[in-house]
């Protein structure tokens, strides 16, 4: 078995990272259930990749994800630090008294648990009845809580990513920043997570919770790693980074570097402006030198994308956007916990499977040695067969990633996709070779075919468990099948989790010159703002705490990037 360790990173990179437990925790689930489709019985998926063994104090077993998450003070809701598996009533005083002056506390009221953490609350213990009556929730009682009470209560009361986990998380997951008591729009920028974990003991606590989930790895794939890069975390990330670069030399480490629609919004002063264009420029270039391949993820509105053409969501809740994140996150890493295929050859549930190194090599490690790549997904995919919408698999694929140009032809392009679930002709379930057949055939016939594809398949769809939010449109069907109208018994215009029980996906990620706007951008903005004689940033990234060493340093990161994928970019750069 080969582990993956996660790291989450600020506060959208734990909403996202919330959905994709969810999904790993349903598949968990209908792996057991005597009465769930036999596609999530034979799913042929290696959970232990992500999870790990254990027990607590009283010896009950437990099966947790290999995860540290970090987060502000105070954004784990009703959550205790320590999860829910292992609390344990701890004690302030030590015994001794050694003060006798007056002694004051002060509290802060609990964050409720919503209907949907109270009934996961009530599912986990025996519940006692006596005649008539039963127990009391905040005043409703447990039969009340009903599917449709859930739904609405997520859609209307999120605040957490906690708020609609559904996971048990071990002590030495959750991690808050002690004494960060500011919000997100003061923690704002690369500067300010950057000492962050150089005053004080918390990033030597967080490196030792890494520590101890590596070394009960017995052969570690890597480290996926999910960041908020639209302020202060990430810097943050990079102090955690450079930390693994320095202890955990040959441990690969994928970085999706995210940011939630929110980020996007237009800055209503000049200062704030230059700050974000600095931060974008520094931030990337920090992190991008830390991690073997990056993924940046966020687009500046979901609704108007063509990625969301059968969806209905609201971009500013990120309970939505971040679901559609993860959706393509949990799809691209299926291959790295397939179970590879015997000497008999080939399964019948999937094929493709390959770890998170070969992965890296294969979209990193060639030719070009592009670090950057671009992520796609189509949510829910087409059907393989039929054609009923004339519409291919790889024209359905659209960009999670932002600042991406269309239509590239890059005969020097690497591809790695994965579909899983895919429906095949009268919406039954399509076979692995199907699906297989199909690729093949659609890459042949594009025009922009790729130097290397890699394809991986699956039979096994994407679940929809109860805290998945309703952001799926009358167009879809139970099964996740594309329509041709609006289904009839339906009243409402969205769909979620009572709706739409599972939905085949497709995701790729690209190692193209698609994603050279996204870096232009940036390297415009470090050469403009922070290098060139008379740069009005210079000061602001001086009180960041960079000298003009390693602004250059910044700038030559960006334009090599640059010029691994457009050599011919030196020729204009010195001509200007």
């Amino acid at each position: 078995m080969k582990e993956l360790v996660t790291f989450q990173v600020g506060s959208y990179a734990n909403f996202i990272g919330s959905h994709f437990w969810n999904f790993q925790d349903e598949l968990l689930g209908l792996g057991e259930d005597t009465e769930a489709d036999l596609v999530f019985k034979n799913q042929n998926l290696d959970m232990d990749v992500l999870y790990r063994t254990g027990e607590t104090q009283q010896g009950v077993p437990t099966y947790t994800p290999r995860l540290i998450s970090v987060d502000f003070q105070g954004s784990l809701g009703s959550m205790s630090t320590r999860g829910t598996l292992y609390n344990q009533n701890s004690t302030l005083s030590s015994g001794v008294a050694t003060w006798t002056g007056s002694v004051s506390t002060q509290a802060s009221e609990p964050h409720k648990k919503n209907l949907f953490l109270q009934r996961l609350y009530d599912e986990g213990r025996e519940i006692v009845t006596n005649g008539n009556q039963s127990d009391n929730v905040n005043g409703k009682l447990q039969t009340e809580i009903l599917d449709t009470d859930v739904v609405k209560s997520l859609e209307d009361d999120v605040q957490y990513w906690t708020d609609y986990s559904k996971v048990h998380y071990h002590p030495q997951s959750l991690f808050e920043l002690n004494g960060l008591w500011m919000n997100a729009q003061e923690f704002n920028n690369y500067g300010i997570g950057r000492t962050t974990l150089s005053e004080g003991q918390q990033g030597d606590e967080i490196n030792e919770r890494l520590r101890f989930f590596i070394e009960e790895c017995d052969h570690i794939q890597g480290i996926q790693f999910m960041v908020d890069d639209s302020g202060g975390f990430s810097g943050v990330a990079a102090s955690l980074l450079e930390n693994i670069a320095d202890e955990y030399t040959n441990v690969p480490v994928l970085l999706y570097s995210a940011r939630s629609t929110n980020s996007y919004v237009n800055s209503t002063t000049r200062k704030k402006s230059l700050s974000n264009k600095l931060h974008d420029a520094v931030s990337f270039s920090a992190l991008s030198s830390l991690c073997k391949l990056i993924v940046p993820i966020g687009l500046p509105s979901l609704t108007e994308s063509r990625a969301s053409q059968f969806l209905s969501l609201q971009n500013e809740k990120l309970y939505h956007s971040s679901a559609v994140f993860a959706s393509a996150i949990h799809s691209i890493t299926l291959p790295f916990r397939m179970k590879k295929a015997g000497p008999a050859g080939e399964s019948s549930n999937e094929f493709g499977a390959v770890d998170l190194y070969e992965s890296i090599q294969m979209l990193a490690g060639q030719a070009r040695q592009n670090s950057v790549t671009v992520l796609d997904a189509s949510m829910p995919a087409p059907s393989i067969t039929g054609r009923r919408f004339q519409q291919s698999l790889l024209e359905n694929l659209q960009p999670l990633t932002p600042e991406t140009s269309e239509d590239v032809e890059d005969s020097q392009a690497i591809e790695s996709m994965i579909v899983h679930g895919a429906l095949g002709t009268g919406n039954h379930e399509a076979s692995v070779s199907e699906v297989r057949e199909a690729v093949e055939t659609e890459y042949t016939n594009t025009s922009t075919k790729p130097r290397f594809s890699h394809v991986s398949a699956s039979r096994c769809p994407l679940p929809i468990p109860l805290p998945f939010p309703s952001i799926f449109g009358n167009r879809v069907g139970r099964r996740g099948e594309r329509l041709s109208g609006p289904t009839s018994e339906s009243s409402s215009s969205t769909k979620g989790s009572l709706d739409v029980h599972s939905i085949p996906m497709a995701a790729r990620l690209r190692s193209t010159t698609a994603v050279l706007p996204f870096l232009e951008t940036r390297l415009g903005n470090i050469r403009k703002f922070g290098i060139e004689r008379g740069a009005v940033g210079s000061d602001l990234l001086r009180s960041w705490g960079f000298g003009r060493e390693e602004i250059e340093e910044i700038g030559e990161n960006l334009e090599k990037m640059v010029l691994t994928l457009n050599p011919y970019q030196a020729d204009s750069s010195d001509s200007d």
